[in-house]
């Protein structure tokens, strides 16, 4: 049984203009999903919806068997969806370690070493960090949480090859031996390459 369904979808920012025209499509659990498509086709889009962030015009999105609708968004956010964002979203006020607490009652810093950052740069404030290393923490925070939707915009965006091909290891990770279903949005054909199940959205439709 899909974790989660998507059913003639169909999202546009002004009337009778669709971004998406009648998306469906199953996502499972333990599997790695890549989603290639030009700038501005709606990849981002597509990932805010499944992720309950946007309502969309027409159709539906069920997770394990219920609309995320009727679950409520904000639940559906909370309980079972975790985000990578393209622009972090981190907490600046926070250190790493501060960030990656509020979503696990685990220690934060085991994470944080396995993204490649250090105990010093776990204890920094994020604002103090590079790119590519907020980027790391979002990816920990993300990976840290019980969700079982990961849901990624670009997650290797900001990173140099090596660590790039680390953080694909890690989701895939997350896939298979830690049952979550990873969605990927990406522009990176060495990502997709890695994935179980490649889709491209052009044209309003998700090939």
């Amino acid at each position: 049984m899909a974790l989660l369904e998507v059913m003639n979808l169909r999202y546009g920012y002004e009337k009778n203009k669709n971004i998406l025209k009648g998306i469906s499509a199953e996502f499972e659990a333990r599997k790695f999903y890549a989603i290639l498509g030009p700038s501005g086709c709606g990849k981002s889009t597509l990932l805010s919806l499944i992720g309950g962030l946007e309502q969309p015009n027409a159709g539906k999105i069920l997770y394990k068997g219920k609309q995320i609708s009727e679950l409520g968004l904000q639940n559906h956010r909370k309980q079972n969806v975790a985000f990578v964002f393209q622009n972090f979203n981190l907490l600046e006020y926070m250190t790493a370690e501060e960030n990656v607490a509020l979503v696990s009652e685990l220690p934060p810093l085991p994470i944080l070493k396995k993204m490649g950052l250090t105990q010093e740069e776990a204890k920094r404030n994020v604002k103090k960090l590079s790119g590519g290393q907020q980027q790391r923490v979002a990816i920990a925070r993300a990976l840290a949480s019980e969700r079982q939707l990961l849901l990624a915009d670009e997650p290797t965006g900001n990173l140099d090859e090596e660590m790039a091909q680390e953080i694909i290891e890690i989701l895939k990770e997350s896939a298979y031996v830690h049952g979550k279903c990873v969605i990927v949005v990406t522009h990176s054909l060495e990502l997709a390459g890695q994935a179980d199940v490649v889709l491209t959205l052009k044209g309003g439709k998700l090939l």
